[in-house]
């Protein structure tokens, strides 16, 4: 009787009928706003994915994907047998490289010296400045560079003749083109890289360079123990990042500098895919090329996720 009582009894009834509402029903609302950007991954992907069988495959645009014949790994060991997608490898690798060691430090410079400014207008105008290459195209980049490296009407070379000096052919000259790739690709991005880190210094205690002041530290003493450990997770997550795309370039910049006497060292795989699978029809060694270039990436994000979390305790997940 008691139990029937405690049934019929509204007072009881409405809490048990609410824990017994799905969670997924009782925020809706929360799970709606997320909707598109899920039906984002999932249409332009997740579904893509199933592409990735044409690697397995001699692909052919009139039989499709499941009238095309199977050849196993044949083109992936076609990947580590062609010595020009070895020179292209290589390119990439040391592009990359150059990019990691010169242009990552760059921002985190970059925003502790404007964090040092007090003078707010000067501080927003230079802000501004350097954020302005960021919205440019590499369309516009790439001809600002061609055209301030000219021989015939260049900046750079108008200095060298000053100088007494001749002009410098550097777009045509392969031993310059990845330091030019370096050199603007920093320059246009130094001062967007800058946001994230002027965010995190923002969150700094102001009484630690305090106590640093009184204890005698100077600028750099308060840098190197107060500022960079302050960083640290934040330099550690976008590093790893980093580290993650290191065989992704990207296919503007280079593609925009690259010319036909330099694409012994400054070819890179997205354009030497663009290259031979687009314009030369070869869909299943180029899409063996991509399935190598984001197994390896996820290769490093996992084995550089793990060397940080053990030697800095930080990591992205």
């Amino acid at each position: 009787m008691e139990l029937k009582r405690t049934a019929t009894n509204p007072t009881v009834s409405a809490p048990a009928a609410a824990k017994r509402t799905p969670y997924l029903l009782k925020h809706w609302q929360i799970y709606t706003m997320v909707l598109p950007g899920l039906i984002y991954f999932v249409l332009f992907k997740y579904i893509p994915l199933t592409g990735i069988v044409i690697a397995f495959q001699d692909y052919n645009v009139f039989n499709g994907i499941f009238g095309s014949k199977l050849v196993g790994l044949k083109h992936f060991y076609n990947l580590f047998t062609y010595p020009e997608f070895l020179r292209v490898l290589k390119n990439t690798l040391l592009i990359s490289i150059y990019q990691i060691v010169l242009g990552f430090p760059a921002p985190i410079a970059l925003a502790m010296l404007m964090n040092e400014v007090r003078k707010l207008l000067f501080k927003r105008t230079v802000q501004t400045v350097l954020y302005l290459p960021h919205f440019l195209s590499w369309v516009i980049v790439g001809g600002l560079v061609i055209n301030f490296l000219s021989p015939s009407s260049g900046m750079a070379n108008d200095f060298l003749r000053w100088l007494g000096k001749e002009p410098v052919f550097f777009m045509q000259e392969p031993s310059y083109f990845r330091s030019i790739v370096v050199i603007s690709g920093i320059w246009k991005e130094v001062g967007w890289g800058t946001i994230i880190y002027l965010a995190a210094l923002a969150g700094i205690n102001p009484e630690l360079y305090e106590a640093a002041e009184v204890d005698g530290a100077g600028k750099l003493k308060q840098a190197f123990s107060i500022t960079l450990p302050s960083l640290l997770p934040t330099i550690m997550v976008l590093l790893l990042l980093r580290v993650g795309n290191v065989l992704d370039l990207g296919f503007e910049q280079i593609y925009m500098l690259l010319n036909p006497l330099v694409t012994d060292t400054g070819e890179i795989i997205d354009t030497y895919i663009y290259r031979i699978g687009l314009l030369g029809g070869q869909y299943s060694y180029t899409t063996a090329i991509g399935l190598f270039k984001s197994v390896v990436g996820v290769i490093l994000v996992v084995g550089a996720n793990q060397l940080s979390k053990k030697t800095t305790g930080e990591s992205i997940y």
